[in-house]
């Protein structure tokens, strides 16, 4: 079953078993439609970084938070550079990144909170977002995955920091993989598909990397499966972990691709709150 589930509003897929059994929780990831934006990030744009007018990615932003009922300045975030850096969130970041790209959280792609009313966002067009819920601390998180960053085990380092920093039991952690680019859809060399080994210890491949039989040392990376294996491997259940079908390179219709579009794209926002 899909855990990103359409509403009414088509600009946003909620993350509907976490929010209906988590009581107060916000949680979900936009699509492109709607919106404010400029040729070629047509629709619900909300990455500051792709050449879009501000105006209109502010506009959208503020535009997605009074949908889902929280202020504008409650929206906080990241630079995202493709790596594992986790930001512990708290009152003081508070609307870090909101409406510039300067006042944003610097050199992170990682955040954790356990503050109410703060609004933790990231920014896809094909990478993987992954929610966190520590449910018995009331501690949420966000990061964002990309093949680097799944390399460099961001969704372990942020396991890593529930542990430490709020004493979280790994088993009672549940994650959700969001929608993103699949293995149907992303197509790799030997570049990318080398780090990845190494985190396999096994004579055989794993079933998230497929050999390109008509293309030698190409592979199908299925970047949710990764993650999936990387997140059971430090200790969470299976059973604790929900991963989307939505392929964003499959569906541009509903999604931004920054494969399928060539890099000439927008983005969707994953966001998750206290309220």
């Amino acid at each position: 079953m899909e855990p990103f589930v359409k509403g009414e509003d088509a600009s946003i897929l909620h993350l509907i078993s976490w929010e209906n059994e988590v009581e107060g929780l916000t949680a979900g990831f936009t699509t492109r439609i709607g919106g404010q934006s400029e040729a070629p990030y047509e629709g619900l744009n909300c990455g500051l970084h792709v050449r879009d007018l501000d105006k209109n990615v502010v506009q959208n932003r503020e535009s997605i938070c009074e949908k889902i009922g929280f202020p504008f300045d409650a929206w906080t975030c990241a630079d995202q550079v493709h790596g594992n850096q986790v930001e512990i969130i708290t009152k003081k970041h508070r609307g870090s990144g909101n409406n510039s790209l300067d006042h944003c959280i610097e050199q992170t792609d990682g955040l954790i909170t356990a503050e109410k009313n703060i609004l933790l966002t990231s920014f896809y067009a094909d990478c993987v977002p992954l929610f966190f819920l520590a449910p018995e601390e009331r501690v949420i998180g966000i990061a964002h995955a990309g093949w680097k960053g799944t390399v460099a085990n961001i969704s372990q380092k942020m396991l890593d920091t529930l542990v430490s920093e709020y004493q979280t039991k790994i088993n009672t952690v549940k994650v959700a993989i969001g929608p993103s680019i699949g293995l149907c859809c992303y197509e790799v060399d030997e570049r990318v598909i080398d780090p990845f080994l190494k985190l396999w210890n096994a004579s055989r491949l794993p079933e998230w990397i497929v050999p390109t039989h008509e293309k030698s040392g190409k592979f199908q990376l299925d970047l949710k499966g990764a993650n999936r294996y990387l997140l059971m491997e430090r200790g969470i259940p299976a059973n604790n972990i929900l991963v989307s079908h939505w392929c964003t390179s499959c569906h541009t219709d509903l999604f931004f691709s920054h494969r399928k579009e060539a890099g000439k794209t927008g983005r969707m926002t994953a966001f998750i709150g206290w309220r």
